[in-house]
């Protein structure tokens, strides 16, 4: 017969597991996105096209929205019991030990994951839905007026600094969280061992890097008048 701590040391293994699964999914979509973003690079021409075909594959669109938007959820409610379980164990004893050791990356988690969240829900309010910074202005493509010019649009976007400041500095967090969560991700799928843990840390950094160069480049360009 299981004892209580054995089912809780169970629950908080899938609870790790859940985190590892859907931190891989927001990973991808991350890596599809900024992608996708880099096109702002390439002119208004290629960035355009690649907007309307998405545009164009609604399917495609909806599964990859429902696909994140359960993981997200699932991401947040695991992380938070997770959070609440490893304050509960800090009673005393091995487990403040534990926690005084613990790297800052990891005791931010919970605060940097706040502010991502905050950061989804103004770039969903600032880009799909245009109702901030933006002023629910629009911007129809001289081409085919149905469909957005995403190239224009980005551009008066970013053009307010405070705007633009405000997206380095949570993308900065957003880095910050993804490095140490993608460190954990190999660790509870067991491939951080001994002789990989310095190597896969020193990949989840640089990650965090390239997640953030990438994306800051966009509104670090506008605002510096590189592309207008």
């Amino acid at each position: 017969m299981s004892t209580p701590s054995c089912n809780s040391a169970l629950s908080s293994i899938g609870k790790k597991a859940v985190m590892a699964l859907t931190g891989l999914v927001l990973v991808g979509f991350i890596l599809g996105h900024l992608s996708g973003n880099l096109l702002f690079f390439k002119g208004p021409e290629v960035l355009n096209a690649y907007a309307q075909w998405l545009h164009e594959n609604a399917a495609l669109i909806w599964t990859a929205r429902i696909t994140l938007i359960v993981s997200v959820i699932a991401h947040i409610v695991a992380g938070i019991s997770l959070t609440l379980e490893n304050r509960a164990a800090r009673a005393g004893g091995p487990a403040v030990e534990q926690t005084r050791r613990a790297s800052w990356g990891s005791l931010t988690m919970p605060y940097t994951g706040l502010v991502v969240l905050g950061f989804i829900v103004f770039h969903l309010l600032h880009y799909t839905f245009q109702s901030v910074a933006l002023g629910g202005q629009t911007f129809p493509l001289a081409s085919n007026p149905a469909f957005t010019d995403v190239h224009a649009m980005l551009v008066a976007g970013f053009s307010h600094s405070g705007v633009s400041a405000f997206y380095i500095i949570s993308l900065a967090l957003l880095s910050l969280h993804l490095s140490h969560g993608v460190s954990s991700t190999f660790q509870t799928l067991g491939l951080r061992n001994e002789r990989w843990r310095g190597r896969l840390d020193v990949l989840a950094v640089a990650f965090g890097w390239i997640v953030f160069l990438g994306f800051s480049a966009i509104p670090v360009s506008v605002l510096a008048g590189c592309i207008k």
